[in-house]
């Protein structure tokens, strides 16, 4: 089977480069990469004339439309019998390409994701977020888990359709704000199968700060409510426990002025799950700072979406 690799990046270079190098270091090479630069004003043209030789590669140039629309550009100019995209801070094992290519030689599926897991070499903010992002004390560690809530709904990050899905769907709809999860309810709307991959992960870098985080969870949770309006009744209760988090931890913080006593039966369980978690992250990587960070971290994650739920959601109600 061959594979074109689609990657929309923005001002992201160096990150381009350990993305291009790790898929040099592919057991499987029937595959071609397109990179879109979307609009970026650093460009890294450069870095994927490096990569010229040792890879099947074009490198293309646009006015900036976001990363949905760009992939829908990678996906007009794709030769392959399946398109996988990667957002560009990824790093993909050596094994990726053949594992993919191994399943779906058994296992028919006109689309495809795969799970994220953390570097050994990320630095310990990445790992924490990392931790926040796939724990089973902060997401129920469903997030690229056989475990998730109803049909696969591939992400972006890391996923792959057919030609045929291209064809028929059109595409990405929207180009931000919850683009991917909109992309996949179409899919799955139209009858064609999904289905998770779980060996074939990639190595996700995300944010490199607790700040970015927050930006980025913000915006996940304000992605919710915008998918809601293309697809009403696509939002869960799972969707919304973030929100009901964000609430009661503002109410749990205001209890020591009206009522002191429920704040100290409240204080354990909150105790608990606070050390619950940083027990849990520092036995897990060996460390504890970066227990300390995954704590943080976990309330931003938590936090973060549900602001970003509640914000849009108060929005959509005054249109």
């Amino acid at each position: 089977m061959f594979f074109s690799v689609i990657i929309p990046v923005y001002n992201r270079p160096h990150e381009v480069d350990e993305l291009l190098h790790s898929l040099t270091q592919q057991t499987y090479q029937n595959f071609e990469t397109l990179i879109i630069e979307d609009g970026s004003e650093e460009r890294c043209d450069h870095i994927v004339e490096q990569y010229q030789k040792q890879l099947d590669i074009r490198y293309y140039y646009k006015e900036n439309s976001g990363q949905g629309f760009s992939r829908n550009y990678g996906f007009e100019r794709a030769k392959g019998d399946y398109f996988i995209v990667f957002d560009s801070d990824c790093l993909i094992p050596s094994h990726y390409f053949e594992t993919v290519n191994s399943y779906l030689n058994i296992h028919k599926l006109d689309a495809y994701g795969g799970p994220d897991r953390e570097h050994k070499n990320f630095s310990p903010i990445q790992k924490a977020i990392s931790y926040a992002m796939t724990s089973p004390l902060t997401t129920g560690g469903i997030r690229g888990n056989e475990k998730h809530a109803g049909t696969f709904h591939p992400r972006s990050f890391n996923m792959g359709i057919s030609r045929e899905v291209y064809e028929q769907t059109g595409g990405y709809r929207i180009t931000r704000m919850g683009e991917d999860i909109e992309f996949s309810i179409r899919i799955i709307n139209q009858g064609f199968k999904t289905g998770l991959i779980s060996e074939a992960y990639v190595y996700h870098k995300r944010r490199t700060s607790l700040k970015q985080f927050f930006n980025q969870l913000h915006f996940f949770g304000r992605a919710r409510i915008n998918i809601n309006r293309f697809h009403p009744g696509e939002i869960k209760f799972i969707h919304t426990l973030p929100a009901f988090f964000t609430i009661g931890l503002l109410l749990f913080l205001t209890l020591p002025f009206w009522n002191l006593s429920l704040f100290n039966i409240l204080l354990i369980p909150f105790i608990l799950f606070v050390s619950l978690i940083f027990g849990h992250s520092s036995a897990k990587y060996s460390n504890l700072y970066i227990g300390l960070l995954s704590v943080a971290a976990t309330f931003i994650q938590l936090t973060g979406y549900g602001i970003g739920f509640l914000s849009e959601f108060w929005e959509e109600q005054k249109e």
